[in-house]
């Protein structure tokens, strides 16, 4: 991590790449603290894996927008994994992030379903039995 204040970094990572709006940025960043605390919390290496990333959007959609996390995140392009990685990817080129040198972007490939992970926990319990 830098220096470089967030909201900068937001604005370069956008004016490179605008698929993604700034919240989704703002959302990932806490995502991505979720995860630590989830993962790592007490240890001093407090990197986290890429799926790890995604457990914390999951948990952090989930507790923060409830039944309208999907609704919420697909209008800000965060529509699957891979749009995860790419706004991490977009902010470790502006330096506001870091990465190990076994990172890549494919680490946040396959995870799971956003639509289904999203919206599955608020259907009725005989609605998700018969899915």
């Amino acid at each position: 991590m830098s220096d470089l204040p967030f909201h900068y970094a937001i604005h370069q990572a956008v004016e490179k790449d605008p698929r993604y709006h700034p919240h989704a940025y703002e959302f990932v960043r806490d995502a991505l603290h979720v995860a630590v605390k989830h993962f790592r919390e007490g240890q001093e290496d407090q990197h986290v894996t890429g799926q790890e990333v995604l457990e914390g959007v999951r948990q952090h959609a989930l507790a923060e927008y409830g039944p309208m996390a999907f609704t919420i995140l697909s209008e800000w392009g965060l529509n699957q994994g891979e749009d995860v990685g790419n706004i991490v990817y977009n902010l470790i080129e502006t330096s506001y992030f870091g990465k190990n040198e076994g990172d890549s972007l494919e680490d946040f490939s396959g995870g799971y379903d956003f639509e289904t992970a999203l919206t599955e926990p608020f259907k009725p319990k005989l609605k998700r039995q018969q899915a």
